[in-house]
């Protein structure tokens, strides 16, 4: 991968950055994400926001190799932090990092969430911490993808702000609002190997001496609720 190629899941994000934004990448890393929308006149400002010392070094040379310094800024910060006030920044894109991680970043600094930017989240795992979030916060999601690459298994959440809360069901927050009524491949093999893990689990705890009820009863809802939801999609 490289500001020319982007990767599967990079791409999907990207593809969701409206033309003309003022974009704050959050985990940047080589800064592959906001180059690539620089490059090709998708955005017209961008931040390149890292906590870690390499990945924003490689950030800042990339940044020079491709000539970007006058329209993308690294940032040497914390999450949110890397976002100053006269950026004007209106998306953020978060890609790459657990749901819970994501979740914490937003929350920790939501003063700089005051002009409602568009989001763009890519959990690797704990969708569901997320939405819970959004939901939580006024956050209207738009879209959602689900996508398999290198044999990883991706989840895209595209949100944007709304002065009336959504309402989702339990059932939205665990599988998405958008992805269980549009069930593609990678819906399909994600939740299925979701059925296997936890068949597992209940046969480890079946096993033991003293098996944990409450949680064997959890687990085995879980799948009944998985094989539902599956069964509605081809239905």
């Amino acid at each position: 991968m490289d500001t020319y190629h982007l990767s599967k899941r990079l791409a999907k994000a990207a593809a969701y950055v409206p033309q003309g934004a003022r974009l704050a990448d959050i985990g940047s890393d080589h800064a592959y994400l906001p180059a690539n929308l620089a490059i090709n006149h998708i955005i017209d400002y961008g931040v390149a926001g890292e906590v870690v010392k390499g990945p924003y070094e490689n950030a800042v040379h990339e940044i020079q190799r491709e000539h970007l310094e006058e329209k993308i800024f690294p940032r040497f910060a914390d999450g949110l932090k890397a976002i100053e006030d006269d950026d004007q920044i209106d998306t953020i894109t978060i890609c790459g990092m657990g749901g819970t991680l994501i979740r914490n970043i937003l929350e920790k600094d939501k003063s700089k969430l005051q002009n409602h930017p568009l989001l763009i989240l890519q959990p690797n795992v704990g969708s569901n911490v997320l939405r819970q979030w959004l939901q939580a916060n006024h956050y209207q999601i738009m879209h959602e993808d689900i996508l398999e690459e290198d044999d990883h298994i991706y989840e895209i959440i595209v949100a944007k702000y709304a002065s009336q809360p959504m309402r989702l069901s339990s059932e939205d927050l665990f599988f998405g609002p958008i992805l269980r009524h549009h069930q593609n491949d990678a819906f399909t093999k994600k939740w299925e190997k979701e059925i296997e893990k936890n068949k597992k689990a209940i046969s480890q705890m079946q096993k033991a001496t003293n098996p944990p009820t409450q949680r064997l009863a959890q687990l085995k809802n879980e799948n009944e609720l998985i094989k539902e939801v599956l069964a509605n999609g081809k239905s």
